[in-house]
């Protein structure tokens, strides 16, 4: 079952809904499609690059899933998995979103091959989970109107987004909490907008909002600041711009941990073997998982939804990055009801090209 063709494409990809976080604003997306074929399957994966957050740029991704870049693949018999993605590692260390991509399409395809959903091939741990869906940096009243829509939509995980502005972030979380009532939880993300004051300034001034966790409230390389906080705020602090593979998850894990919660991306980590590498330390360590996302097409959202349900450690999902295109490339993969994610039986990925 050898590859025949292997090819990458560049797409942009609008957002319905823009939106802004800590550092910058978002309306549109690009990312980069890989489709690996045999002469009876073809395998989907997708590249969703940004320099702040997988450490490389777009160019740099689509020359690696280029036509000369993928060359290496045609003749690889898929059947040799675990070994190709190896030697991509090697090839593709610089640019891990694009070795996201060529991971998931392998994947796929021999999952398709054997004619099994992925997450059989893989080990199904769980067999669905809700998602949070995330509100970004915006006013009051455009907050409340939008955990609003969510809600009626059956979603009951909320993550907001921080970072500007400590006073607004406070005021935003309260009147949210208000709305949205007790039954409903609530995520933090200050995408490193704060500084370790305040993030125990956040901790006192939430006590009584029961806010879930906060994601990554400091710059990546300034965890240490973070290992003589009290042992129940480090507890709900989660790691993201901190982690990428295994070896910053060994690095967090010296104690005091600095935190007790591990944001899995496919993107930072190189797709979905460097994943459950990952998962497997978090699972020996006591450590609870979260797989995140960019703004990415259905293809990598299912394929990080393959992996999260198929790894034990794995509580949160953050797996709304599809939601809001305007357009994809593909259709199906995983159904979203009631917030809560699940898997089509389908083999592979499951997704379909449009």
């Amino acid at each position: 079952m050898r590859i025949v063709e292997a090819r990458g494409q560049r797409e942009r990809l609008g957002l319905t809904r823009p939106y802004t976080i800590a550092s910058r604003s978002v309306d549109s997306v690009e990312n980069v499609i890989v489709t690996l074929r045999t002469g009876r399957h073809a395998g989907f994966g997708a590249a969703a690059p940004d320099p702040g957050v997988t450490g490389e740029t777009l160019a740099a991704s689509a020359a690696a899933l280029s036509e000369e870049g993928l060359a290496w693949l045609v003749g690889q018999d898929v059947r040799e998995v675990e070994r190709i993605v190896r030697s991509a590692g090697d090839r593709m260390a610089e640019t891990p979103a694009a070795l996201a991509a060529v991971d998931m399409a392998l994947h796929d395809l021999l999952a398709r091959h054997l004619e099994v959903p992925l997450v059989s091939l893989l080990g199904r741990a769980h067999d669905a989970l809700p998602t949070s869906i995330t509100i970004g940096i915006k006013p009051v009243a455009e907050v409340l109107a939008e955990a609003d829509e969510y809600l009626a939509r059956g979603f009951r995980v909320l993550k907001v987004k921080l970072g500007l502005s400590l006073e607004e972030d406070l005021e935003r979380l309260a009147r949210l909490r208000e709305r949205a009532g007790a039954g409903t939880r609530i995520r933090a993300d200050a995408n490193t907008g704060f500084t370790p004051a305040q993030t125990l300034a956040f901790f006192a001034q939430t006590a009584d909002l029961d806010i879930e966790f906060l994601e990554q409230p400091v710059p990546s390389g300034s965890d240490d600041a973070l290992r003589g906080f009290p042992a129940d705020v480090r507890a709900r602090l989660a790691a993201d711009e901190s982690l990428h593979g295994e070896a910053d998850a060994l690095r967090l894990l010296a104690d005091p941990r600095p935190y007790g919660i591990f944001n899995v991306k496919l993107m930072k980590c190189g797709g979905i073997r460097a994943a459950r590498r990952v998962g497997v330390i978090a699972e020996a360590a006591g450590v609870a998982l979260m797989w995140g996302c960019n703004d990415e097409s259905a293809i990598s959202i299912a394929a990080a939804l393959h992996a999260a349900l198929a790894t034990p450690a794995t509580r949160y999902l953050d797996l709304d990055g599809s939601f809001d295109l305007a357009r994809d490339v593909v259709e199906g993969g995983f159904t979203v009801d009631g917030g809560v994610l699940r898997l089509l039986d389908a083999p592979g990925l499951g997704v379909r090209p449009r």
